[in-house]
């Protein structure tokens, strides 16, 4: 059974009308980058919890969730309605895999998500370890619309920071300028994706966390494993580590 503690909202941003972040302070255990956590709320008199990765880094006081609000969701109707000095109830204890300790170092590491998921790999990116693990950091961020970009600041405050991080943002339903428009499995599997950002992958210098909806999950892991990439398990370890995001 969790422990749950009680959360005080600091913070509602509204990206657009459908997109928001959650900005929490709570006394939780430590926590590693890329782990999540569970928010929960009374909801018609039951209380309703959802698991929910971290997009801050653990050394930050904040503790901030990357959300959308789905119509008739049974939480996140909830969550979005909450406002500045609101309590929401977290689990005092963080899980999950989907870290760096159990990928194996590379020369490149791909972060590929949809939508939200982006929120494990900011929460990566803003550590320090990542730099000296890889040489060269590509992250991938899928969404339909230009809108449902977010997180464009903190994004280019770390390639700023960081030279070796390739940020690659991808619209699927609008044609914009300079950015990717098809699936990401299609990018891989076409060679566009490793063309754009100018590097060769295979799977001696490669590594592939993967991080999203689990059409595209399953899709980009099937694509990679045609092109010779294996999943990366403890015993054996391989170059494709996934997160099903919901």
């Amino acid at each position: 059974m969790a422990n749950w503690l009680s959360a005080k909202v600091t913070q509602v941003k509204w990206w657009n009308d459908k997109l928001f972040s959650l900005v929490v302070h709570a006394d939780i255990a430590p926590f590693t980058a890329g782990q999540y956590t569970k928010l929960a709320l009374e909801v018609d008199g039951e209380r309703v919890a959802r698991a929910y990765s971290f997009v801050n880094p653990p050394s930050s006081d904040d503790l901030e969730f990357y959300l959308i609000k789905v119509d008739d969701g049974a939480l996140s109707e909830a969550l979005a309605n909450l406002q500045p000095g609101d309590e929401v109830r977290i689990a005092e204890q963080s899980t999950g895999f989907f870290t760096l300790d159990e990928v194996p170092s590379s020369e490149q590491v791909y972060m590929l998500s949809t939508g939200t998921a982006i929120g494990p790999f900011l929460s990566i990116l803003q550590q320090p370890h990542i730099w000296q693990k890889f040489t060269h950091v590509v992250l991938v961020h899928c969404v339909r619309e230009q809108q449902d970009l977010s997180y464009q600041a903190l994004v280019k405050q770390l390639q700023q920071q960081y030279p070796q991080l390739h940020y690659v943002p991808v619209v699927t339903r609008e044609n914009v300028d300079g950015m990717l428009s098809e699936r990401i499995p299609r990018l891989i599997k076409s060679g566009r994706l490793f063309d754009h950002v100018q590097l060769s992958a295979s799977p001696d210098v490669a590594q592939f966390m993967i991080c999203g909806n689990p059409e595209m999950v399953k899709d980009t892991s099937a694509c990679l494993q045609e092109l010779g990439y294996t999943r990366n398990r403890r015993r054996t370890p391989g170059q494709i580590t996934v997160e099903q995001y919901w």
